[in-house]
């Protein structure tokens, strides 16, 4: 059985990759009648506005076809940003040696808030160092996860 998230991935991934774009993540918020669907775009050279609207019309287009959500929603297409979300494992590693700021689904050692420096990606774990305590966060246990910017 796989998640609304899951099924939107499966139809919007090869859609934005197959315009040149990476899908670096997708966000549904389901607010009652009416809900936001967020894609996240990256490509090697940055995001322009009018890479948003190119990817937005085709996946609108899809989304037409496919009708995925029988509710009424929104459709956000935006660059990840400085302060860009974290949804995989293999975006952790890449970002190793960065802040990041970290949101859990529940509580690890009484805590669900970590602010700290990304030390290494271990399994289905995200190591963190918080001061000089080290706590290993599993990936499904992250419900959100952004980078700090470093604006030095």
């Amino acid at each position: 059985m796989t998640s609304k998230l899951e099924q939107l991935q499966n139809i919007l991934t090869p859609v934005i990759e197959a315009l040149g774009y990476r899908c670096w993540g997708i966000e549904y918020i389901s607010q009652g009648r009416h809900s936001v669907l967020r894609v996240y775009i990256d490509h090697e050279k940055g995001i322009v506005i009018e890479d948003c609207e190119t990817v937005s019309r085709q996946l609108s287009a899809v989304m037409d076809v496919e009708d995925p959500i029988s509710s009424e929603y929104t459709l956000e297409v935006s660059s990840p940003g400085m302060d860009r979300p974290l949804f995989t494992l293999a975006q952790f590693a890449e970002f190793v040696g960065e802040q990041v700021k970290i949101r859990l689904r529940s509580p690890v050692e009484e805590r669900r808030n970590f602010q700290g420096l990304i030390r290494s990606v271990e399994d289905q774990d995200v190591v963190i160092q918080v001061d000089e305590y080290e706590y290993l966060l599993p990936i499904d246990l992250i419900e959100k996860a952004n980078i700090l910017p470093n604006f030095e």
